[in-house]
């Protein structure tokens, strides 16, 4: 098949379904051509050697990329954010049609749900069919962050999405929660198919036991809880920091590290500060085959989000790589997140923002016998790599590209 990637992030951006998505299906013997924009995330600056231009062709591993321009942002101004998602969507939408080579089928990753409007003119001006992938439900996320918190604009960008919905041939959800929701807005459950999303396989998998990062985070001696990813509003990490506080003292080995960026980073270091955490380590981002032996040599790994409904049926992307690492997790995060945990048998679940519950589950998990502790990060892998790793998500996103060209 000749498959189109519409996706605003794409490599070098960190994306589970970029280029070793691509490069998978190549190796299955499909043709893949990828239309994106300029690499900014997660810090809203370009990335070093790239210059924003009306457009640019490039090829990573014999994979042919267009890039289109966009405004490059990602803080906490929602008028520069939406410039960020709208420019790219009118560049794609303008420019696409007549810088890509014809498909069979089109696959559309969503977030941001502008991306939509390219595909839906792609859609009409090459007559071809596309899959939507729904990674972040909107408007939802956009109310649950604070982003937007005018209606008006939060119907319209409901109102869009719908319209998205009813032109893809296929939509994609990575969760069960998710497919309800879409089914609740009158979806019909038998265009959505649930295919939960994946991790850099490559760079777990290869995790040295000496680098450097693990000097840096001092976790000789210590029983460390390692947070790593995004530190935004949606992570809600001040409660972390107050059950770190809870457990200084009763549990004086227990280390917290968080290792990412984000737009709450600095604040996050500054309540540090204000509370004297002297069990709290801050390490800035870096790619995942860096991250890659922290978590490995973790003791706990921590998922965290914001107490809210719509978290409920959102499974983090960190998830899977603290699964296929083989660590023991602390889940505190409602709802499909837990559950899967809970059917992998691979960690405990603990009430989101709530210190005491946080606390109680990482002094728990210390006091565990390293060998069961061992078994319960070793289940998570077993559990991963037999349903949820690269190779089974892209045999069921080939199976719905097939069905769709037929």
């Amino acid at each position: 098949m000749r498959i189109l990637l519409l996706t605003q992030w794409f490599d070098p951006e960190p994306t589970f379904k970029g280029l070793t998505f691509a490069k998978a299906l190549v190796d299955r013997g499909h043709e893949v051509e990828v239309l994106t924009g300029f690499p900014n995330y997660p810090g809203g600056r370009l990335y070093p050697g790239y210059h924003v231009r009306l457009r640019q062709r490039e090829s990573r591993a014999g994979i042919r990329i267009t890039r289109v321009a966009l405004y490059p942002s990602h803080d906490h101004s929602a008028l520069r954010r939406a410039a960020n998602y709208i420019s790219f969507a009118v560049a794609a939408a303008t420019l696409g049609p007549l810088s890509v080579l014809r498909p069979e089928v089109i696959y559309v990753y969503h977030p941001p749900a502008t991306v939509v409007l390219p595909a839906i003119l792609l859609k009409t001006i090459r007559r071809v069919p596309f899959v939507l992938d729904v990674n972040d439900l909107w408007p939802d996320t956009l109310a649950a962050t604070g982003m937007v918190t005018h209606q008006t604009l939060l119907r319209g960008v409901g109102a869009f999405c719908r319209l998205g919905y009813r032109s893809a041939a296929q939509i994609v959800v990575v969760s069960p929660g998710f497919k309800q929701a879409l089914v609740d807005r009158g979806v019909p459950a038998e265009k959505i198919e649930v295919i939960y999303n994946w991790c850099d396989e490559a760079a777990i998998t290869h995790a040295q036991s000496d680098a450097p990062i693990l000097h840096e985070a001092g976790v000789e001696g210590r029983f460390n809880v390692v947070f790593a990813g995004n530190m935004g509003r949606a992570q809600a990490l001040s409660s972390v920091l107050h059950a770190a506080k809870l457990i200084a003292e009763k549990a004086p080995r227990v280390q917290f590290v968080f290792v990412g960026g984000g737009v709450d980073v600095a604040a996050l270091k500054a309540e540090a500060g204000e509370l004297a955490l002297h069990n709290v380590r801050f390490l800035p981002g870096r790619p995942t085959v860096e991250v890659a032996p922290l978590l490995a040599a973790a003791d706990v790994l921590l998922v965290h989000l914001r107490d809210d409904p719509l978290f409920a049926i959102t499974i983090p992307s960190k998830v899977y790589a603290y699964m296929a690492v083989g660590r023991p997790i602390l889940m505190a995060v409602r709802g499909d997140a837990a559950d899967l945990v809970t059917q992998a048998g691979c960690g405990l679940f603990c009430e989101p923002e709530q210190p005491w519950s946080i606390a109680e589950g990482v002094q728990r998990l210390a006091a565990t016998a390293p060998n069961v502790l061992r078994q319960i990060g070793q289940n998570g892998r077993e559990f991963y790599f037999r349903t949820l790793c690269l190779d089974v998500g892209v045999r069921h996103f080939e199976a719905l590209f097939g069905s769709v060209v037929r």
